[in-house]
């Protein structure tokens, strides 16, 4: 499908990350941009400042004229996510009309034809080490076009376009998802994670591997790879590669890391001499992780030592990526995405890194029942590393309830003493009436939204003391 003649773009679950990455970029050139989600957020009332029209009711009459008119023109397009399902009766309006109904990954992969491409992929850490990327690029100077699987916090967005499309790089959050990452054309691949997630869909660790692997392959002879040793020597991949790690023997890795004032400095080893005296602009162990592989795929963009120096100091994160809310001396507190046992364990491990003579008070939102089904154990062992936990209800996304996987069940496992469920409705009043003084929210629902009020609440109790 030719997207230059398009003028009216739908999105069913538009207030997803990738597809509201879409819906800002066709709104950028200049389409009439529309959607619909299931519930609001800070996403989408973003998106509605910025003037995309978006409802939360499955509901045909609600939809633009302008896109119900005409189904069968060229200049009319819908997307979709995988999340949403196939009984949504917009998308079987829109099917059984026979308008152009394509996957949001269909899309991406259609916008990235032409480009040299790189795509990061992974269970973890890669929104971060996207936005990394981009902003190496970008602050070199580097002309590049980016979609990223989160707010970057240096441009305010998820979207960055090219000042000249034609010949710019485009650098892409992979998702293995579905497997929407195998709509791809890379030239440049990053796998910064492998763990096993989304047991939904690959059944087994065994077929998501199976996935990671088809991804490595979409590399053409002249690609690159970019890993761990033990991804690659799974993956059985013989291309060209480069490995990477935190401090481990590899083609990049950091040496002499010290933490000074809650930041992380350190040297880059890497295959053309070492990148001396790094200063990481955010902080956690995991992030300089991520440096590393962002380093690794500059390098091959030709982009210099200086200018990486200077882009990794400057990084300000991502929103919802180790996001602080408040530092003060009574309190810290400090949102974050994680909703994976592994991602849990580094965020955790790396407040308690910072503050280790301060008790840390640990708020989570599991989501999906079939993840915290699958991974029970895991998540209790990662949160019993808290001092303090508040559970919330799961957040079902797009799933039923399965009998006997809930909060409670997960609540049980945890081995910490200090432990309790929560609604979200007393939510804020439980904290407040506490005080914690390292306090860290976690979780990929719409946890989200008690941030700014547990904020608001905490800087006025701390105003009253």
């Amino acid at each position: 499908m030719k997207l230059n003649g398009l003028k009216y773009v739908y999105l069913i679950g538009i207030g997803g990350i990738g597809m509201s990455g879409l819906a800002r970029y066709f709104k950028a050139l200049g389409k009439a941009v529309s959607g619909y989600d299931k519930t609001p957020s800070s996403l989408t009332d973003e998106m509605e400042a910025e003037g995309i029209d978006i409802h939360f009711e499955d509901n045909m009459n609600v939809v633009s004229d302008e896109i119900k008119k005409n189904p069968s023109a060229s200049d009319t397009l819908i997307i979709y996510t995988p999340a949403v399902p196939h009984e949504h009766s917009e998308l079987r309006y829109f099917i059984e009309h026979k308008y152009s109904v394509h996957k949001r990954a269909e899309v991406l992969g259609w916008i990235t034809e032409g480009h040299f491409t790189v795509a990061v992929a992974g269970t973890h850490g890669k929104t971060t080490t996207t936005t990394l990327v981009t902003h190496i690029l970008k602050s070199s100077q580097v002309d590049c076009m980016s979609f990223m699987g989160g707010v970057a916090k240096n441009y305010d967005t998820n979207v960055l376009l090219a000042k000249n499309t034609p010949t710019a790089k485009m650098v892409v959050e992979a998702d293995e998802y579905d497997r929407s990452f195998l709509k791809l054309n890379p030239n440049i691949s990053v796998i910064t994670s492998i763990d096993p997630d989304h047991l939904d869909i690959y059944g087994d660790n065994a077929h998501m591997e199976e996935g990671y692997a088809m991804f490595a392959n979409l590399l053409g002879n002249d690609g690159c790879l970019i890993t761990k040793q033990k991804i690659k020597d799974k993956l059985k991949y013989k291309g060209k590669a480069f490995t990477y790690s935190l401090n481990e023997q590899a083609d990049y890795f950091a040496k002499n890391i010290s933490l000074k004032e809650s930041h992380y400095e350190y040297d880059v080893v890497t295959p053309k001499g070492e990148i001396k005296s790094v200063r990481l602009g955010v902080p956690g162990l995991h992030n300089v992780e991520n440096s590393i592989a962002a380093t690794a795929v500059a390098q091959q963009l030709n982009v210099g030592e200086e200018n990486i120096r200077k882009a990794l100091n400057s990084f300000e994160g991502v929103k919802r990526r180790f996001d602080y809310q408040i530092i003060s001396k009574n309190l810290v507190f400090i949102d974050d995405y994680a909703h994976h046992p592994t991602e849990l364990a580094a965020c955790i491990n790396s407040v308690k890194a910072l503050y280790p003579n301060k008790k840390v008070t640990g708020i989570f939102q599991p989501h999906l029942y079939t993840r915290t089904r699958d991974f029970a154990d895991g998540f209790a062992e990662s949160l019993s590393l808290l001092d303090n936990v508040i559970l919330l209800d799961i957040y079902p996304a797009r799933e039923l309830p399965i009998k006997g996987i809930d909060s409670n069940m997960l609540l049980g496992k945890i081995t910490t003493r200090n432990k309790k469920l929560c609604s979200k409705e007393e939510l804020v009043s439980e904290v407040v009436k506490d005080m914690p003084e390292v306090l860290v929210t976690m979780g990929a629902g719409d946890i989200d939204r008690l941030v700014e009020l547990l904020k608001n609440a905490l800087l006025k109790k701390l105003g009253n003391v």
